[in-house]
């Protein structure tokens, strides 16, 4: 549509003389806020900007800025207090914002998405899940967890301790419900896998269980310590699945079954195998000596 001369005029008056938004000149003439804006920038019309008013934090901002390049979670309310020692008078709440605008950004990190290939990896791990009042004793409920990395498939085995014998015995068992071994078996930092752990700047020194070393030599697979605080080195966590299984009860899972030989009152163990779908997930051939599982 055609914008008359003097339409035109007034609209450029109100926004560079007036100082009028694109809003309420819209409003005001009745016009669509892109044809006030279509006019604007025909003209080439650039607004001056005004001079910002000088802050009474801008005294104090090199030592705010030192402060926070120090110590960069130190709360605002301990930085304000800190600076009205100094002489500072402003009040706390718009501090806080201002403070907000200066403190450092953690650098953004990129991920890749983790994809492993069927029957290479799975991960172990211990899952809690409160306490059994077994007579005058209350025994811990312990979960023995693995899951297949490439197609989720889960294997838990309840047990009323978290003793090594019960953790190689888990090994053992989801080997059998898997039909074999995955190439590498990756472990939290739990003490049944990791007796020690030390960081350094070349990486970390990780000092094995001995029991677990000579478990893991004898079914051929590598056992591989999972990084601290590093989630996105493992891909979808068995705590997930232990997380998933809670919720889900284990009344209708598809497959459910007693492996202890002795009572179930001396000693009340369960396994259970289950999948779950995930889209994209397919059975494939896994090429190498010995059994393997295919998951």
């Amino acid at each position: 549509m055609a914008i008359a001369p003097e339409l035109r005029a007034q609209i450029l008056r109100l926004y560079q003389a007036e100082r009028w938004r694109i809003g309420t000149i819209a409003s005001q003439l009745h016009l669509h806020r892109d044809t006030v804006q279509r006019v604007i920038a025909q003209a080439c019309v650039m607004r001056p900007e005004q001079p910002l008013r000088p802050s009474q934090i801008d005294a104090y901002l090199p030592f705010i800025r030192d402060t926070l390049a120090k110590f960069p979670k130190l709360a605002a309310s301990r930085l304000h207090a800190m600076v009205r020692s100094r002489g500072y008078t402003g009040g706390p709440d718009h501090f806080r914002h201002l403070v907000a605008c200066h403190r450092p950004r953690p650098t953004a990190e990129a991920y890749l998405r983790l994809r492993t290939l069927p029957g290479e990896q799975a991960q172990v791990d211990w899952g809690h899940f409160g306490h059994l009042q077994i007579g005058r004793a209350k025994r811990p409920l312990m979960a023995f967890v693995m899951v297949l990395s490439y197609s989720r498939r889960i294997f838990l085995r309840f047990s009323l301790n978290a003793r090594m014998d019960s953790f190689l015995r888990g090994h053992v068992l989801a080997f059998a419900a898997f039909g074999g071994v995955a190439r590498v078996l990756l472990y939290d930092n739990l003490k049944s896998a990791v007796l020690e752990r030390v960081d350094h700047a070349g990486g970390s020194a990780i000092r094995f269980n001995a029991d677990l070393l000579a478990f893991a030599a004898a079914h051929r697979y590598e056992p591989r310590p999972v990084a601290v605080a590093r989630g996105n080195d493992r891909g979808p966590r068995e705590a997930c699945f232990v997380g998933w299984w809670r919720r889900a009860g284990s009344s209708d899972q598809s497959a459910t079954s007693a492996t202890t030989s002795s009572p179930p009152a001396a000693s009340p163990t369960w396994t259970t195998s289950t999948r779950r779908r995930r889209s994209g997930a397919r059975a494939m051939p896994v090429i190498g000596a010995g059994p393997r599982t295919t998951g």
